[in-house]
């Protein structure tokens, strides 16, 4: 769905610095920035109206031995090895308001949920100097609507494949990363953003009940490079909604589409204390 959480994360936490030395190194515990960002994308999944949302941009990093807050995301390792790693995952979906969308006039506004579950990742590749990676990654979340009595919404699979490169092209410091994978979903989950229920069905939108499974895929590209006062990065998302369970659903508008945004954040603080990390930091 039209994911702010996410897409802030694909800003300050998608692309992985990988360092070209495979010794571990000092780092410090934590460090904090802050700064504005920019980004554009639509209501929801299959929707054709898109919004612009200036935000102010956090930038934080715990290097802490359960819980890491990374260009990963902010995750607790449950366990961690070289070939396989369990975390935890986390993503939102931003409110709409149904008086904003054509699609959706007349219909309940569609909350703003918070999905949380495990991701299962498998390290498929390195490079010998270990600045390139290809995972594969499979976050199963659970997504609740934020709201006076939560709803559950079943669930949501997102498998991907992620190929992370440092120092892109020569250029020291900056990051690429691109990651392709389907999504499914549950009906539950499908329901709440595309079934239209008989009572408010109308001429030009039909009653529909959306059915679980593929729910199409996407394509996200990073690139970010952390200066020692300042981090700056980008990222561009295309999704293709074409045979999706619910691509017959009147709210579905358009099934390609290309978001994106910018951002970049000030350094205003770090931790005295230095924890040693592995390559994989």
């Amino acid at each position: 769905m039209g994911s702010m959480l996410k897409a802030a994360l694909a800003l300050t936490c998608a692309v992985i610095a990988w360092p070209n030395s495979s010794q571990a190194e000092q780092k410090p515990l934590w460090e904090a920035g802050l700064g504005v960002g920019a980004m554009a994308f639509p209501d929801y999944r299959g929707s054709d109206e898109v919004n612009a949302y200036p935000l102010p941009l956090p930038y934080f990093v715990y290097r802490g031995q359960f819980l890491k807050a990374d260009r990963e995301g902010l995750r607790g390792e449950l366990f961690d090895q070289r070939y396989l790693e369990l975390s935890l995952s986390m993503n939102a979906t931003v409110p709409v308001s149904s008086d904003d969308n054509e699609a959706r006039e007349g219909m309940p506004n569609l909350r703003p949920t918070l999905e949380f579950g495990p991701s299962l990742e498998v390290h498929l590749w390195r490079s010998s100097k270990e600045d390139m990676k290809l995972d594969l990654v499979m976050p199963l979340r659970l997504p609740i609507t934020l709201e006076g009595s939560p709803q559950t919404l079943g669930w949501n699979f997102s498998p991907r494949l992620n190929l992370d490169i440092a120092n892109i092209a020569g250029q020291a410091g900056w990051n690429f990363g691109i990651g392709v994978g389907p999504l499914f979903g549950a009906a539950e989950y499908h329901e709440y953003f595309y079934s239209v229920a008989p009572r408010f069905a109308t001429a030009e939108r039909a009653a529909y009940e959306a059915n679980g499974g593929y729910s199409g895929t996407h394509v996200l590209a990073a690139i970010s490079k952390r200066f020692p006062k300042y981090w700056v990065g980008a990222y561009m998302r295309y999704d293709n909604l074409h045979n999706a369970v619910f691509e017959d659903s009147p709210l579905v508008r358009q099934q390609n589409y290309v978001t994106g945004g910018i951002g970049i954040a000030w350094m205003i603080g770090k931790s005295k204390r230095m924890v040693e990390v592995g390559n994989d930091e």
